[in-house]
């Protein structure tokens, strides 16, 4: 993982079915860093809730995708960008509610928690980004901006 003064991380990792327990360490590792180094006022349930972003958006990388993930972690202020990338171009889809479905829910989730959520095309693959809030929730009254 590579540091820098401006609270960012970057890790690349092949996929394996340990992937989103390393994101998950990496995660709570970078934000206890940021926490302290930057002075970062961050919720326990900010760290909770950036690990499950993490994992969702990293199962689904490994899932979909082959070849190596690349996870990026950065501070914007109050907020975290979680952005993952990986080399399979197509853009994930929200399915459609069904009750009665059992899995499938993890890019639902993501969107519900995060402040803003962004798809992007690369050169090869996909990179997906999802901000999460360090201190409050402000979304959950607010706007959210969510772009495929």
């Amino acid at each position: 993982m590579q540091h820098n003064d401006t609270a960012r991380a970057v890790h690349t990792f092949d996929s394996s079915e340990d992937s989103a327990s390393h994101a998950r360490r990496l995660t709570a590792y970078f934000l206890q860093l940021a926490s302290g180094k930057h002075a970062v006022r961050i919720s326990e349930r900010a760290v909770d809730l950036s690990q499950l972003v993490v994992s969702e958006l990293v199962t689904n990388a490994c899932k979909y995708a082959p070849g190596p993930i690349t996870l990026e972690l950065t501070l914007h202020g109050p907020a975290i960008e979680i952005a993952v990338w990986d080399s399979n171009p197509a853009t994930p889809t929200v399915q459609a509610f069904d009750p009665s479905r059992v899995g499938q829910h993890g890019l639902e989730i993501v969107i519900a928690l995060a402040q803003s959520f962004e798809v992007r095309s690369e050169t090869a693959g996909k990179r997906i980004a999802a901000c999460i809030a360090l201190t409050h929730h402000p979304h959950i009254n607010g706007e959210r901006r969510i772009r495929f």
